[in-house]
């Protein structure tokens, strides 16, 4: 009974069904040549080795962003040519100015500046349902395991880390395959500082603005990289302190390679990214509506959005400002992380309303006004990374833990992170010589 106790027997009863199928496979398969190498051996070689396994995996997912920012930029500019003549048509059309700048700024720049970023998330989906399809992702998962034992996270974490790529919500729901409730906690806890694809268009537009198109793609994927090694870290500390204790082992049978087809590539990048239409349509228009009035109103104060600067909206940004001061944001950007606590998309809408132009503008209105310099443009992209995720992640949270404890802490804990990792980077790239 010794030998299947502990943490031992999930290994043994693996190593016992394998060698069942081995034994099974000599009897019944007949190989003309053993010795013959698979086109599965041959990538494993490469893909799975011990020195060049890691770099490989950091090598392809800096090519997915490059491919992403690069493939969908053509379509984003349709997308904001198509908004930028619905939104003067709107103007042009209706006499009552009240209700045309409900409809041009509100609706349909607030929206359209959400909706210009379809093509990069879509396009970020299709890259990693690619290399899902492919059997690469599982090596990955194999790859990292190593390290990510050391350093606290079960192996079995890094399918649903990985889905936070795309959404955090589903990715925390997945832990729900984990057996150890130890290991499961630490992965729903640290879930949430893998960037998900509610806040790339956040990445798109400022990194855009501050470090132009040749370097964006590299901006960004420095951002993924942080994110990784910020979940590894915190992965570590809680498991040095709140949850104390050795991953359970990792088992994971490896797929053979595949060529993915079309259809279940795109059928893939559709399930997910159809959740961001999804938001879109709901959450995101909803809040963006919000934010149009309090920005228009006292409609007399602002002279029909002429003057954002005495409207509702301003008068919290200027409340709030001092917090974020420090890092040179002004109180539009203290404004856009508020309202990025409901949906981070928002953030992007919020600054489209509140410079009284449209998404195929507001690009050009940052840099025109000068509100982001490289340092604390990253500063902020670093923030929006981090700090307290949107309303649903924290709604999951409090489910699958059973407890209104943990929700409170990650957003706690998370918004403490943000701050500390937003001063280091101004406060080090300040010493460096970066204004």
């Amino acid at each position: 009974m010794n030998e299947f106790s502990g943490d031992k027997a999930e290994i043994i009863l693996a190593e016992r069904r394998y060698k069942a199928i081995t034994d099974i496979l000599e009897s019944t398969v007949n190989k003309t040549d053993e010795n013959a190498w698979t086109y599965t051996d041959l990538f494993d070689h490469v893909f799975l080795h011990k020195f060049l396994g890691i770099p490989i995996f950091l090598a392809l997912f800096w090519a997915t962003f490059q491919f992403t920012f690069v493939l969908s930029e053509p379509f984003m500019v349709i997308i904001e040519m198509i908004f930028g003549w619905l939104g003067s048509l709107a103007e042009a059309g209706i006499g009552n100015p009240h209700l045309a700048s409900f409809v041009s700024g509100g609706i349909i720049d607030g929206l359209g500046s959400v909706l210009v970023f379809v093509p990069p998330i879509f396009t970020l989906f299709l890259a990693l349902s690619i290399l899902e399809d492919s059997g690469y992702l599982a090596r990955a998962a194999f790859v990292m395991d190593r390290i990510m034992y050391k350093l606290g996270l079960h192996g079995r974490s890094f399918i649903p880390l990985m889905m936070g790529f795309g959404c955090t919500v589903p990715a925390i729901m997945a832990t729900r395959s984990m057996d150890n409730e130890s290991d499961r906690l630490i992965t729903i806890l640290v879930n949430p500082l893998i960037t998900c694809g509610a806040r790339l268009p956040v990445y798109v537009l400022i990194a855009g603005v501050v470090f132009g198109a040749g370097q964006a793609g590299t901006a960004i994927f420095s951002l993924y990289i942080m994110s990784i090694a910020l979940t590894i870290i915190m992965a570590f500390t809680f498991r040095k302190t709140l949850l104390k204790g050795k991953p359970s082992p990792f088992i994971l049978e490896l797929p053979a390679y595949m060529v993915p087809t079309a259809k279940t590539v795109v059928l893939h990048m559709w399930e997910r990214g159809k959740v961001f239409l999804k938001r879109a349509g709901t959450i995101i228009f909803g809040t963006v509506i919000i934010i149009w009035f309090l920005s228009m109103h006292p409609w007399a104060a602002t002279a029909g959005g002429e003057l954002v600067g005495n409207s509702y909206i301003a008068s919290l940004g200027h409340y709030i400002e001092p917090l974020f001061a420090p890092f040179g944001w002004d109180w539009m950007a203290a404004v856009a992380l508020v309202f990025g606590f409901l949906a981070k998309e928002v953030v992007v809408a919020t600054y489209g309303i509140l410079l009284g132009v449209g998404e195929e503008a507001v690009g050009a209105s940052l840099i025109k006004l000068g509100l982001f310099t490289p340092l604390t443009g990253y500063a902020f992209m670093a923030f929006v990374m981090i700090y307290v995720p949107c309303i649903a992640t924290i709604g999951i949270i409090s489910k699958e833990t059973n407890s209104y404890k943990w929700p409170i802490f990650v957003t706690v804990y998370l918004t403490a992170l943000a701050f500390l990792i937003a001063g280091l980077i101004i406060g080090v790239g300040r010493l460096l010589g970066f204004s």
